[in-house]
């Protein structure tokens, strides 16, 4: 253009030039803004997390009122600091130490001084009285899963009877007797006793029992059978009568045992041999029957001669048919006196045959008439009965017998090898082991406790 507005004239040439020229303007116009644009983008959204961080770096003070200042206040001060003294320093160790030190005083070691005061200064000395006896009798192998393959090695007298000895030791039966006869709640009750091992006498019989189990012990030795009697009392006067007492009762126990077993045992035996008895007296009286039903002693043997004289019968017609076959092999005339006393003969022997064959079987054919086998086969079943009832009467005769003379032994008995003795020194209560017993559990409590409390504050924390 010219100064005048007038268009420039261009050339041709240049043209493409001019073009080139603007287009390269106008692309980087456009790359200008873009950026400007992306710079504007990314700096809005930041903008608040910066003011963000800046707040979390330097929080913003908020407004406080006078329930939180007294609170703060009070953090700050040491209230162990007293006017005019210098403040002690801290040592985090020492106080550690100090503070673990008051609570294992507070929760072990004053509960173990008081066992330890209630042990050595109130609690009164038990005396105690120990025998040792054994159940004799039968030997039988004693079955115990917890002995393993040692099981076959091992013998045990009365497997019963020990345990029964045991229980009835144990028993409220054992203790209501003793309470009749030395008055045992009185002597549980002396004044000798402390406070916290007397029994009271207005306690019913079975606190009584529960006592009793505490201060009397029945152990069972599973190799030997042996029973080990134990008795605590406060003076050892009560403690040797209540032992010696114990083992009379046991016995006692025992041979009422013993005895009843015998009886019972004579009694089944009689009982057996009176049934025995009474069978063989009915089999003889069916035997009498028989006979005076049939008329026959003893069929076997009438049908033994029956047997005889029909063989014999057989024989003499046999001979009787030969003789007569030769008289008709002569050629003699039928009606000759020889042929005929033949024939006359060989049928009377045929009707002597067949009369002792239809006695033997049929009974001559005449209906309900019995015959000499039935009369056999009734005879030989009485006469099995019979043996039956004399075998059984002899066996049980034979019990009854041996019954009586076992009742007269005595098999099962109290063997006491250890009679009780009076004590001369208490040996409860176990003062030493007991504090020490105490100290470790309460320990092993407190410390139990602590690990809890410790795992749960770091559960929340």
């Amino acid at each position: 253009m010219t100064r005048t507005g007038r268009p420039r004239p261009v050339s041709v040439e240049a043209e493409p030039a001019q073009i080139r020229n603007s287009e390269r303007m106008s692309l980087d116009d456009v790359k200008e803004g873009t950026r400007e644009s992306e710079l504007v983008t990314f700096v809005q959204p930041a903008m608040p997390e910066l003011r963000r961080d800046a707040e979390t770096i330097r929080p913003i003070p908020e407004k406080r009122g006078a329930l939180a200042r007294i609170r703060s206040a009070g953090a700050q001060i040491d209230w162990r600091r007293l006017p005019g003294l210098r403040p002690a320093p801290v040592d985090e160790d020492r106080s550690y130490a100090g503070h673990l030190i008051r609570r294992i005083s507070l929760f072990v070691l004053l509960p173990t001084a008081v066992v330890a005061l209630y042990l050595v200064g109130f609690a009164s000395d038990q005396y105690t009285a120990s025998a040792q006896f054994a159940v004799r009798g039968n030997v039988e192998p004693m079955e115990n899963v917890t002995l393993g393959q040692f099981t076959g090695l091992i013998q045990k007298h009365n497997s019963q009877d020990s345990y029964i000895i045991r229980d009835y030791i144990q028993s409220q039966s054992l203790v209501s007797d003793l309470e009749k006869n030395l008055h045992l709640s009185a002597m549980f009750s002396r004044p000798e006793a402390d406070f916290w091992a007397r029994f009271d006498t207005g306690e019913p019989i079975e606190e009584l029992t529960k006592y009793w189990n505490k201060h009397v012990s029945a152990d069972i030795d599973a190799i030997s059978g042996v029973i080990r009697l134990s008795v605590r009392a406060f003076t050892p006067e009560d403690a040797l009568t209540i032992a010696r007492e114990v083992v009379t009762r046991s016995e006692v126990l025992i041979n009422t045992i013993s005895r009843r077993a015998q009886a019972d045992m004579v009694a089944q035996a009689q009982a057996d041999a009176t049934v025995a008895q009474e069978r063989l007296r009915k089999s003889h009286l069916a035997l009498q029957a028989f006979r005076n039903r049939w008329g026959l002693i003893d069929p076997i043997k009438s049908a033994e001669g029956t047997m005889t004289t029909l063989m014999a019968l057989r024989k003499d017609k046999l001979k009787a048919e030969n003789d007569l076959q030769v008289l008709r092999g002569s050629n003699l005339d039928e009606r000759s006196r020889s042929i005929q006393t033949l024939a006359a003969q060989v049928a009377s022997l045929d009707q002597q045959m067949k009369a002792l064959q239809d006695e033997m079987t049929n009974g001559g054919g005449d209906e309900g008439q019995q015959n000499l086998t039935e009369a056999l086969l009734a005879y030989e079943g009485l006469l099995v009965e019979r043996t039956i009832a004399e075998k059984l009467e002899e066996s049980a005769h034979i019990m009854y017998d041996r019954s009586r003379i076992s009742a007269a032994k005595q098999h099962i008995f109290l063997a006491t090898f250890e009679q009780p003795v009076l004590p001369t020194e208490s040996l409860y209560p176990e003062r030493g082991r007991s504090i020490l017993v105490t100290l470790f559990c309460f320990l092993v409590i407190w410390s139990s406790v602590s690990l809890l409390k410790a795992g749960i504050r770091d559960q929340r924390s």
